[in-house]
């Protein structure tokens, strides 16, 4: 019976999560956010965190190197749209393979520490990896520049059916052009089907196996089952819903740069996962949302909107001394403190009398900087 009811309420979840990402566009339009690009970082990023949630939410392993397999799987999609097809089939498929292998790899080393060790290595590896991308891997990555398509890549696939044009073709669906809302419904599609497997891990004994170990993973040592197996599969699926993610990066804009591998991204997603609920289901996607709402609004603040908003004189915007003076002008002391700023005609006399000459053209500037070093004493 409750297998019934947990199955019923899974469905209803299932289709109100699909309910509610194809009808993004309606219910986004108040708030300014129903334009196809938008909703693509929203779909994508909800992908990366959904999939970073596997690990971080079940099995309690915090990695800071995810931006790693992002970076893998549009360095994929890239490299496939060149060799292969400006279809996003084979880059997707490519790119999730591709970013699991790798994360195997570096699962496989990590996982052998546990906590903030672990942390820290996965971490090492993302940035060996940013690095490399710019030097010793610059042949596949294209250092600096990025990975871009050009009119003389090879595309063997398209060669073969498709006649080349004019310019530099873009990426499809079958035809079907990943651009405006056919892209977005695109990554809504793999959305609600990574959202799905997410679903399923959740509720399966594989999953209950996960949130063992993160509930005290000693304890399962004790009872003879080997944990690392368990803990290194949730790391590689986490994996490649990074190189999904990081492969509709490329279909949305064909160009891969080594940035997206930086430790900034990796925070991101820990950020968004944080802000919507660790260990949740909808919390990823509601966080990564959030997240890329906000960038999207505070992206277009510059220095003289700022000055508006607050009303700031250029001096106080850009932290002039004129200001520095004026607050310390304005700097509350004790009663009985040793002086103020207004017996600044004192201060000669006091100089005088340590044997030191008194420059009364001085005296205010040093009243102020005197002050400044030395805070108020309390009432006695």
């Amino acid at each position: 019976m409750t297998n019934k009811i947990t199955l019923r309420s899974d469905n209803m979840m299932m289709g109100l999560f699909a309910l509610a990402i194809l009808t993004m566009p309606i219910w986004l339009m108040p708030i300014g956010a129903s334009y196809p690009d938008l909703m693509q970082k929203f779909a994508i990023f909800g992908i990366f965190a959904i999939g970073f949630n596997i690990l971080f939410g079940l099995t309690g392993y915090l990695s800071f190197g995810h931006a790693a397999f992002l970076g893998v799987g549009s360095y994929t999609a890239v490299w496939s749209f060149k060799l292969l097809s400006m279809n996003v089939v084979p880059a997707v498929i490519f790119a999730v393979i591709v970013a699991g292998a790798f994360s195997f790899l570096i699962g496989f080393i990590s996982l052998r520490r546990t906590g903030i060790y672990f942390s820290i290595l996965t971490l090492a590896f993302a940035q060996m990896s940013y690095n490399l991308a710019y030097s010793v891997l610059t042949p596949i990555t294209n250092g600096e520049t990025g990975l871009q398509l050009a009119k003389s890549d090879p595309r063997v696939i398209d060669g073969l059916f498709v006649e080349a044009g004019a310019g530099i073709p873009s990426t499809n669906f079958f035809g079907i052009a990943m651009s405006g809302y056919s892209g977005f419904y695109f990554c809504a599609v793999l959305l609600i089907i990574g959202f799905y497997i997410s679903l399923r891990i959740t509720r399966s004994p594989f999953g209950m196996m996960l949130k063992a170990i993160k509930s005290n993973q000693n304890r399962m040592s004790y009872t003879g089952l080997n944990t690392r197996p368990y803990a290194l599969t949730a790391f590689v699926i986490s994996g490649m819903y990074a190189g999904l993610a990081g492969s509709l990066l490329a279909v949305t804009d064909p160009l891969a740069g080594a940035e997206r591998m930086q430790w900034t991204a990796s925070g991101e997603v820990v950020l968004m996962t944080i802000l919507g609920g660790v260990g949740t289901l909808l919390g990823p996607m509601l966080g990564a949302v959030i997240i890329k709402y906000f960038e999207n609004i505070f992206s277009a603040f510059n220095e003289t909107l700022l000055n508006n908003i607050f009303k700031l004189p250029a001096g106080r915007a850009a932290g002039g001394r004129g200001f520095r003076c004026r607050a310390l002008r304005r700097r509350r002391l004790a009663p009985d403190a040793r002086y103020s700023l207004h017996d600044h005609r004192d201060l000669p006399a006091r100089r005088a009398g340590r044997g030191r000459p008194a420059d009364p053209r001085l005296c205010r500037k040093e009243a102020a900087e005197e002050d400044f070093r030395s805070p108020p004493t309390a009432n006695r």
